[in-house]
């Protein structure tokens, strides 16, 4: 394809685009790797194409060897192409319609516009002077998810992942209350324990391990069976913390549970944390979508009152991963906490108003433009196509719901859901289930693993499954693909019942 416009050699290289004076060779390639995209996505929106063709790792790495090693020489630029191809040709298509595995799935086209340009301005986020147009872009959707909250007079940033949003919050709530830890560290601060319901994300663990207040410090707090914190024992646990001279920190509230989908009640635990002069978070990782559904933005109820937000735009919203957000109730806590004012970069002299420059407010240095395809997904989709798309998925979660229920051999692990999180077992006919005894219980927790491997060897589909306190392994579908459709969902249960064929 290229060696009849290089002028020198047969081997058409990066070296030989980037002294092209034309411009030919770069486009030529270019229209290439487009092409190959565009066969990649058409692929991935066909429901008869496999959501991912599985090797074990050895397997893999065996018929991949040809393009895995880093050689010396430069490769041309067909070579290029084709380790590209060769990549794509692997890869679980996450953007799949059966491919139900995460929280964050489907593939938008104005997102991947986004991630595109994004990678071709290839900006560094920290200050105005190096991205003008993206600073700006920041402030206006974060201004946009904190009116979505009820704060507006609040802060926020864009950060790598929820885990990091999470740990940004539980870092705000120390230096709210230890403001000289910054500068003099944890030493003589006692033990510092916060709070948080035995369903949460595990990030809230690794947080508390990073900032020095240790994991044995995160006091967890029992749930009802609908996967909610139980409050009363949040305030008895409180309380025992502060019999044994500990200090209360913050309690994390979940909205959204990464399981069963549950949203924490927010109002009674904002009601605890004013008693005991307590920071609020929310982890709205997965469930801070709903905030833009008329419909179901009652179950963060209370959200106002928090201190502190995490909110993954690239879950429920669907944006390119990754994509999340910190947002803060009170303006200047970020900046507060994390600025170290290196004068090489932030300058107090500057000509523009340098509140742009947001790097301080951060614990990096260089930091990537996250927001850009999430504004361009706005833009295009607009207040009420992001409604629209979020209120499919509760729809669509429903009607799982009660397909499983006209199915003998399926059981819902909850009758009734509050996210679009449908847990279920399958269960075969060779197992019975009494009270008596968990002999069942045991068989039936060799069910779902089983059945993943065959789903992942056929290729068909895809979902998880996780045990969750004495519960046996269950499945768990996540709806967040507005590509999705009833007649995909219909498919999944059938194809489990045609692979149990092969336990």
């Amino acid at each position: 394809m290229f060696s009849n416009v290089c002028l020198q050699s047969d081997l058409v290289c990066v070296l030989d685009i980037q002294a092209d004076k034309t411009g030919e060779l770069r486009n030529r390639f270019l229209n290439e790797l487009v092409r190959l995209l565009d066969n990649y996505l058409q692929s991935e929106h066909k429901r008869t194409s496999k959501v991912l063709d599985f090797h074990h790792p050895h397997q893999l790495k065996e018929i991949m060897e040809h393009c895995l090693i880093i050689d010396q020489d430069p490769k041309s630029l067909e070579e290029v192409l084709s380790d590209c191809r060769e990549t794509l040709k692997y890869c679980v298509k996450t953007g799949h319609p059966l491919f139900l595995n995460q929280l964050s799935t489907g593939l938008d086209i104005v997102g991947i516009a986004g991630e595109m340009l994004t990678s071709v301005a290839d900006t560094n986020m920290f200050t105005y002077e190096v991205a003008p147009v993206f600073t700006l872009i920041e402030d206006i959707v974060l201004t946009k998810m904190l009116g979505y909250i009820g704060w507006y007079d609040g802060e926020g940033m864009f950060a790598p992942g929820g885990a990091i949003s999470n740990l940004y919050g539980m870092l705000s709530a120390r230096h709210k209350r230890f403001p000289r830890v910054k500068y003099s560290g944890m030493s003589n601060k006692g033990d510092i324990v916060v709070f948080t319901s035995e369903q949460s994300h595990f990030s809230i663990n690794k947080a508390a391990m990073l900032l020095g207040i240790g994991q044995d410090n995160v006091i967890a707090v029992d749930c009802d069976s609908n996967g909610k914190m139980k409050v009363d024992v949040l305030r008895s646990k409180i309380k025992l913390s502060i019999a044994n001279q500990q200090t209360p920190l913050m309690v994390n509230a979940t909205c959204g549970t990464t399981i069963l989908g549950a949203f924490d009640p927010l109002e009674k635990i904002a009601d605890v944390c004013e008693e005991f002069g307590m920071w609020l978070h929310v982890d709205g990782a997965w469930g801070g979508g709903a905030l833009l559904s008329d419909k179901h933005r009652c179950l963060l109820k209370g959200i106002h009152r928090a201190d502190s937000m995490t909110w993954n735009p690239h879950k429920m919203m669907g944006t390119p991963l990754q994509c999340s957000a910190i947002l803060l109730k009170e303006k200047g806590v970020l900046l507060d906490v994390n600025q170290t004012g290196a004068t090489y970069l932030y300058h107090k002299d500057k000509h523009y108003d340098t509140s742009f420059d947001t790097g301080d407010k951060s614990i990096q240095c260089g930091r990537h433009n996250d927001v850009f395809k999430l504004w361009l997904m706005w833009r295009s989709k607009g207040d009420n196509g992001f409604k629209d798309q979020i209120d499919l998925y509760f729809t669509l979660s429903k009607y799982l719901v009660s397909e499983i229920k006209k199915r003998p051999r399926f059981q819902l692990v909850l009758e009734e859901i509050e996210g679009p999180n449908i847990c279920f077992w399958y269960i075969p006919s060779s197992i019975v289930i009494t009270d008596e005894h968990d002999e069942g219980k045991t068989h039936l927790n060799k069910v779902a693993p089983s059945l993943k491997a065959l789903m992942m060897e056929k290729g068909t589909i895809m979902i998880t499954y996780q045990p969750l306190g004495d519960l046996p392994n269950f499945f768990r579908i996540a709806i967040s693909n507005p590509a999705i459709k009833k007649e995909d969902l219909d498919f999944v249960l059938n194809e489990i019942e045609e692979l149990a064929k092969c336990l």
